[in-house]
């Protein structure tokens, strides 16, 4: 089962890839919705008000994913899935590329289109520091407060996440899970006496 996917740290620094006078800059950001995408490319607009065109893919999700190509105005397919093909070669989602054009004054024929937004993308994400994540599972175990070592004698046992506790008059703690571990993570607790175990859609 795979359960891990990649993503990058932070935006990318700002590269340029020139070709017959027209500059094409490309940027790469980490997002978590189509809105934070929709934020960077109206700030990329208004930094670079006099350029031509701001095309863009986006890629969203760990295990199903979302996208979307925009071409803005150039030729179909010459700009944007170019773009997209490089978040599918480097394996990578949750992420934005935008390529800036400054038009030259020379066409560039689709061909060379191709190739520029290609490399303008492929030159921000080399730029890019990309990590591998785990999928993870977010379970919530209650107990009372006698249940209390059995549950961390399990949790320290297994080095699992705490990413939150609740300790009032019962007993909450919330735990990350490694997605391949989730299964016999799960039945351990579940077959601890007084113990419960729930997932959280999250």
């Amino acid at each position: 089962m795979k359960d891990t996917y990649k993503s990058i740290t932070a935006p990318s620094p700002e590269v340029l890839f020139k070709d017959r006078n027209s500059k094409f800059f490309g940027y790469a950001f980490p997002i978590k919705t189509e809105e934070e995408a929709n934020q960077h490319l109206e700030e990329l607009r208004a930094k670079h008000h006099k350029a031509r065109h701001w095309c863009y893919a986006w890629q969203l999700g760990k295990e199903e994913f979302q996208y979307r190509a925009n071409d803005d105005g150039e030729p179909s397919n010459s700009a944007g899935m170019p773009i997209y093909g490089q978040i599918q070669s480097f394996e990578v989602t949750n992420i934005l590329i935008v390529v800036v054009r400054y038009f030259g004054g020379v066409k560039l024929g689709v061909g060379g289109l191709i190739n520029a937004y290609k490399t303008a993308a492929q030159m921000a994400l080399e730029a890019s520091d990309i990590i591998k994540r785990t999928i993870d599972e977010v379970f919530v175990v209650k107990f009372d407060y006698p249940e209390m070592n059995k549950v961390m004698q399990v949790i320290k046992q297994n080095n699992l996440n705490v990413i939150d506790q609740k300790l009032e008059i019962d007993c909450k703690i919330f735990i990350s899970v490694r997605k391949k571990d989730a299964e016999s993570i799960f039945s351990k607790f579940d077959n601890t006496y007084k113990v419960e175990i729930s997932k959280l859609e999250i």
